[in-house]
């Protein structure tokens, strides 16, 4: 599966932004899916993440409050918005993907677990 992400772009700090994923195969609904961030010189880290079967989410601490995962398994797409954003947030968004059969809630925060990955988009966040 190709999974393109976009929406990146640049915004103030405290100013909000939607970056969005689609999966190139279905069924999508079938993917657990999760978006991770790198910075300049820093490993990628877990941002937040959503099971397929129950829409059931997870979020790192830094963004909890402040972003929102969720998917539109018609659209074959995931999105991440963004709110009161801080500069510190300024990385290189991915998203990531992998399928299962397990039908329970199932979300991933590590990424070596992750099948399929984007090509990333850039978010920076000025100060």
């Amino acid at each position: 599966v190709q999974l393109q992400a976009y929406g990146g772009g640049l915004v103030q700090a405290g100013g909000s932004l939607r970056v969005s994923c689609v999966a190139s195969r279905s069924p999508f609904s079938r993917y657990v899916m999760g978006w991770f961030r790198q910075a300049p010189g820093k490993e990628r880290e877990f941002v937040a993440a959503i099971s397929w079967s129950d829409g059931s989410t997870i979020y790192a601490d830094s963004v909890k409050g402040r972003f929102t995962i969720s998917r539109d398994n018609a659209k074959n797409t995931v999105y991440l918005q963004m709110n009161s954003l801080k500069p510190e947030d300024t990385a290189v968004y991915y998203c990531a993907a992998k399928p299962t059969t397990y039908s329970g809630s199932y979300t991933i925060a590590e990424s070596g677990k992750y099948d399929y990955w984007g090509q990333g988009t850039q978010v920076t966040v000025s100060s």
